[in-house]
This record gives C-alpha cells, structure tokens and sequence, in this order.
C-alpha cells in the first residue's frame, strides 16, 4: 500500500496504472519520484 500511495502522490496516477506495474518496475518509478521530491538526500 505504502508503494502505490506514494507513486498516485508523485505521479498522480490512478490506481490501476499503478497496480498494472511490475513491482520492479514499480520500484524504479518510486526511486525516480524520491529523487525529485528529495533532490539532495543520499
């Protein structure tokens, strides 16, 4: 849930786009929208 709660936020995606990812890839959008939201963070 956490996942699919942070990439509709970011990404504003509904909920069936979200759960149509593969969770790998779903985990590469999540690195994606971390960086964005936390540019300076390592």
């Amino acid at each position: 849930m956490e996942e699919t709660a942070r990439l509709a936020y970011h990404f504003h995606w509904p909920l069936d786009t979200i759960l149509d990812l593969e969770h790998a890839d779903r985990r590469k959008f999540l690195r994606e929208a971390d960086a964005l939201a936390y540019p300076y963070e390592d």
